[in-house]
């Protein structure tokens, strides 16, 4: 179980003189420091993310999260089997559970719809009653009203459950395809006083993510051109400003997010269960090698790969490849070996809440 230190008076002091300090020098503090963490040094979340979605989502979040270096996760609260993992949870005391805000339903033959109900949100559904498959069909009939209202709803359904969510996040990242659906974000984070997932610091990692989104889609196009310039997504050209207003609003900021781990495979299609697995712990070593010192969370899914959980999606492996990374011995060896602190939501907020404006 991780403890949470508190931060002493002196402590608060030498944070206050270092800042001024550095600030002097002109050196940039990341949020880590901030945070009252080690300068230079690298502090991580590991984040199971669709707990809630399955049976096999829920034991895997669990198995991860008991058993291995996870150390924190978003439940889904529309999906089926989210009360039995909020129910469950309270057996597990101290757990890091957050809320993964829904607003689309992506698979072809297990849906799931909002919490809301189809006559308040009219605009979040599909001709089926459930939320649209896609963002990009969201942005298309949704209006932020109507998401207020959902995401509420999903807030006001974990409370109900007796559960305090340590933070708020984005399934499918759709709470960030759109200004307007950001500024809803943020303001149901600040009516409920909750963190929000927000990476507003180097973000090396997130940057490289986006740019493979890009260079994944000219390869099927056909168009992609060895080291050719790839663009600074739109996403990210004003995240250091909101992480800033963020931050003001008493709420901790990450340096940095990780994103892509579902998409990690050998590069030939022959390869066994054990040699995906093995291949995700050394890109997990190696994003860890790569990020920059600073706040970073690492996204997973992790779900047990059974017969039922391959009938309404093709990503079982994968997810049974991150449960079985995050419960390595080598990878855990790793992050001890190289200092990697390991941290929650519920530890960075209470130390925001300690540290000064």
């Amino acid at each position: 179980m991780l403890k949470y230190p508190k931060i002493s008076i002196i402590h608060l002091l030498w944070i206050f003189t270092t800042s001024l300090a550095l600030a002097q020098t002109g050196y940039a503090q990341t949020y880590a420091e901030r945070l009252g963490f080690p300068k230079g040094k690298k502090v991580v979340i590991f984040h199971v993310d669709d707990a809630g979605m399955s049976y096999e989502s829920n034991q895997g979040t669990f198995n991860a999260m008991q058993n291995g270096i996870a150390s924190s996760c978003s439940v889904m609260m529309p999906c089926p089997w989210a009360g039995t993992f909020m129910r469950l949870s309270k057996e597990q005391p101290g757990m890091d559970i957050g809320l993964h805000l829904v607003l689309t339903s992506e698979w072809k033959t297990y849906r799931w719809e909002p919490l809301a109900g189809r006559s308040l949100v009219p605009g979040l559904t599909d001709t089926e009653g459930s939320f649209w498959p896609s963002v990009a069909e969201v942005l298309a009939h949704a209006d932020p009203e109507e998401v207020y209202l959902e995401l509420k709803a999903q807030v006001d359904r974990a409370l109900q459950m007796g559960i305090e969510p340590t933070h708020l996040d984005s399934h499918m990242g759709t709470l960030f395809a759109s200004p307007e659906f950001l500024a809803v974000y943020l303001k149901v984070a600040r009516e409920y006083q909750i963190p929000v997932m927000f990476p507003g610091g180097n973000n090396k990692l997130i940057t490289a993510d986006f740019q493979q989104d890009i260079i994944d889609q000219l390869k099927k196009a056909g168009s992609y051109e060895e080291g050719m310039n790839l663009p600074t997504p739109d996403i990210l050209k004003e995240a250091r400003e909101m992480g800033a207003k963020i931050w003001e609003m008493g709420f901790p900021v990450l340096d940095d997010l990780h994103k892509n781990s579902g998409n990690w495979r050998p590069d030939r299609p022959d390869y066994t269960q054990g040699e995906l697995s093995r291949y995700k712990i050394e890109m997990f070593k190696q994003t860890l090698e790569t990020m920059e010192p600073g706040l970073a969370m690492i996204i997973v899914h992790c779900s047990e790969n059974t017969e039922n959980f391959q009938r309404f999606s093709g990503s079982g492996r994968s997810r049974q490849a991150d449960l079985e990374a995050m419960l390595s011995p080598d990878l855990k060896n790793y992050i001890e070996e190289e200092g990697v602190i390991l941290t929650t939501w519920r530890e960075v907020m209470q130390r925001r809440k300690e540290v000064a404006q």
